[in-house]
């Protein structure tokens, strides 16, 4: 997702979650950017050596990355350079001697950086998807200098006083509420990040966004260490319980990593779960279990407690020189929460209701273990296994049994049918060696509106896991519908890591590896239904995106997918009506579990950007926040704080993770308006109005008044409470979304 064009390193540090292995120390006196905003704009310049990296798109539809030309030696002085361009565009707006207006001010800083845009995408694929130890090398020598660049920008006093200028202007002016909203956007960024500040403040503020990028690429370099430092090799008789398909993928890893005739557990989430899930070996469960659990956490070269400490030590310093009580209190002003008080309410409106499940499902898995004979009490690491044979008794539902309906093809295909049916888009496989890709694995589709034939964009899908690529599932927008001087075109993307299967066998997921598929899609299809004109309305509100997305998942088990789309893999059968039974009979199932330890997560990110960081101690400070709050021993986190990427590998989720419960209280309100709709979930009158009042806009309407606009009134919790199978609370939280 792409945010406003001057502050697109603020942006590049934020959502970098970071999946990169410890970067070696740059050096003492790392070389700065030159800053044109104090050189002379004519001065001269030596020719820059040719670089592909800065190029223009070439090629159809508009131009396309060049990601065949890719030199990871061309990123540094790429990157140097499109940052002094930058530079150079904002001080042309900056000393233009004409009164500031609209146009020759915000419009004008919307139409710059159209070069480090480009070096931008090349950097986020090398970060995100093809990280090794040199690209980290470079990371490190390059995060001190994006934050100089931003403070340069923040810093330009003359850029600002024109900005402001707008602003004042504004109050009187004849404007769309677009472009009122643009001009807001752009002087709450600048107000926000310090271009208030003088003298010694500045220069402290200037030190600490420095100190911060080159911590958040620290965390995320220590936890790719760990994500990538540890496999563990099975031999065939420790696979006892193991799922076929689950087998063939960790067959396929090892002999991709060299053991051959062995099986590999990655540390990666998408490895880990399904055999916790599976495994019937206590012993193995546990090694898995905490090697996952612990990155970040081992007291070694890669730990990440004392950088934690520093970060939110900065963090504090820095809100607090904006006159800001606490960091949560800074960064939740512009969100719909509004406040940190808004946000806590949500979230322990929730948690008692989520507690009481978890402790109930924890005492039905205790007693399982009991009767089968083991003599144990349930740990976390067991959570998973016991969890998946309760479910059978419970519901006859056996996740391995779902499992072989879901091929990562036919739900591709699945997708692309309910854009067509909500969206009006149409998909068509780009042949190959058409559009240039940055991996084999990487494949390419053009969008089209079904009605007109007229092409939207493309959209790129690197499905697989491998070395270098960080864990999780992830949207990117390498050219977003504003995109200034180009076609319109979107180039949008979804990258996930599903384990690859053995050749010409199909690559089967869980149901909660479907459901985030179809997750991050909700991202894409955003960026690709944009009709917004400026770059800054392309962002949004962190607590407000992720309603989009998570409402996609909600057409998973629709008849028209299911009856189609969730076949057997050998038989070609649909998914018999029994077994989407038992699937919808047990979706409350284990939401205490998933509730808990999504809040948990939530509640210590805000909590530790409420206190006093001074001589915290970030595991200390965990286990006795959980401990207080009554988390049960056999729950953790979801994210760790030592690897709690979405916080401490940028600022993107810190102190916002909530955001997450926030926009579930909007998805599960809109889903029961599809529901109760003449046409259900395909309803052609409601879907034109999602796309149109909640889609297409992105940030060009304020949250709040684009959900009235949808459903006619704000979202209260009680459609959440239900989604989730919990009792609603009697007295409801004041902070769900909309007052």
């Amino acid at each position: 997702m792409r945010a406003m064009k001057i502050l697109r390193p603020l942006l590049l540090l934020s959502l970098a979650l970071a999946s990169c292995t410890k970067t070696s120390k740059a050096s003492a006196e790392p070389p700065v950017v030159m800053d044109p905003v104090s050189a002379p704009a004519g001065s001269a310049q030596s020719e820059p050596e040719p670089n592909a990296l800065l190029e223009e798109w070439k090629g159809p539809y508009g131009g396309v990355p060049g990601f065949d030309h890719m030199d990871l030696d061309d990123l540094e002085p790429a990157m140097k350079r499109a940052m002094e361009l930058h530079l150079r565009e904002l001080e042309d707006i900056a000393s233009n001697p004409e009164p500031a207006t609209f146009e020759n001010t915000i419009v004008a800083i919307e139409r710059t950086g159209e070069v480090i845009d480009r070096v931008e995408t090349y950097y986020g694929i090398w970060r995100s998807n093809l990280s090794t130890p040199e690209l980290r090398e470079i990371e490190g020598r390059l995060a001190p200098l994006q934050s100089e660049y931003y403070s340069a920008i923040v810093g330009n006093q003359a850029l600002f006083r024109r900005v402001e200028a707008v602003h004042r202007a504004t109050q009187t002016e004849s404007r769309t509420p677009a472009e009122q909203r643009l001009v807001k956007l752009v002087y709450d960024r600048f107000a926000r990040q310090g271009a208030m500040l003088q003298g010694a403040e500045r220069e402290r503020y200037v030190e600490i966004q420095r100190r911060l990028a080159e911590l958040h690429t620290q965390f995320g370099n220590n936890v790719l260490a760990d994500e990538e430092g540890y496999v563990l090799y099975l031999k065939e008789d420790q696979t006892a319980g193991l799922p076929d398909s689950f087998k063939a993928a960790a067959a396929a890893a090892a002999k991709a990593r060299g053991h051959e005739g062995e099986y590999a557990i990655t540390n990666t989430r998408s490895s880990m779960d399904p055999f916790l899930t599976y495994c019937p070996e206590r012993g193995l469960r546990e090694q898995v279990w905490r090697r996952y659990y612990d990155r970040g956490d081992n007291g070694d070269e890669h730990d990440n407690n004392a950088i934690i400490a520093e970060i939110l030590k900065l963090r504090d310093e820095r809100v607090a020189l904006l006159g800001y009580e606490d960091y949560a209190s800074w960064r939740l002003e512009d969100r719909m929460a509004k406040s940190p008080a808004r946000a806590r309410e949500l979230m322990m409106a929730v948690w008692p209701a989520a507690l009481a499940r978890a402790k109930q499902e924890v005492a039905d898995m205790q007693a399982v273990a009991r009767k089968q004979g083991a003599k144990i009490t349930i740990a976390p690491w067991d959570y998973r296994f016991y969890a998946d044979v309760v479910r059978k008794q419970k519901y006859a539902l056996d996740s391995d049994e779902v499992k072989q309906y879901l091929q990562l093809d036919r739900l591709r295909e699945a997708m692309f049918m309910v854009a067509g049916e909500l969206f009006e888009f149409g998909f068509e496989p780009v042949p190959e060696g058409t559009v240039p890709v940055f991996h084999p694995d990487v494949k390419v589709w053009e969008v089209k509106r079904r009605d007109t034939g007229e092409l939207v964009g493309l959209w790129y899908l690197d499905p697989f896991a491998r070395p270098g690529k960080r864990s999780g599932a992830w949207a990117n927008t390498y050219r977003s519908h504003a995109h200034a001087g180009g076609t319109g075109l979107v180039l949008a993307s979804n990258n996930s890591n599903f384990i690859k299967g053995a050749p010409g066998q199909p690559v089967l997921v869980s149901w909660d590896d479907a459901e985030t598929f179809f997750h991050e899609f909700g991202h894409a299809l955003h960026s690709l239904s944009s009709n917004v004109e400026y770059s800054t309305l392309e962002g949004g509100v962190r607590d407000y995106t992720e309603f989009q997305s998570q409402l996609l998942e909600r057409w998973l088990l629709t008849d028209a997918v299911v009856s189609k789309y969730l076949v057997h893999h050998q038989t070609g059968k649909p998914m018999p009506p029994a077994l989407v039974a038992k699937i919808r009979k047990a979706a409350t199932f284990n939401q205490g579990f998933a509730t808990a330890e999504y809040l948990a997560s939530a509640i210590i990110d805000l909590e530790l950007h409420t206190l006093d960081p001074e001589g915290l101690d970030p595991d200390a400070f965990e286990r006795e926040t959980l401990a207080r709050l009554g988390l049960p021993p056999q729950i953790v986190m979801r994210h760790r704080t030592p690897h709690f990427g979405h916080v401490f590998s940028g600022e993107g989720y810190a102190a916002g993770y909530y955001g997450y419960l926030w926009a579930d209280v909007l998805t599960a309100d809109a889903a029961e308006a599809f529901e109760a709709a003449p046409g259900g979930m395909y309803d052609r009158e409601l879907a034109t109005k999602l796309v149109e009042r909640l889609f297409a806009p992105r940030n060009a309407v304020d949250p709040e008044q684009a959900y009235r606009a949808f459903r006619g009134r704000d979202a209260t919790i009680d459609a959440l409470m239900r989604d989730r199978g919990f009792p609603t609370p009697k007295a409801k939280a004041k902070t769900a979304p909309g007052r």
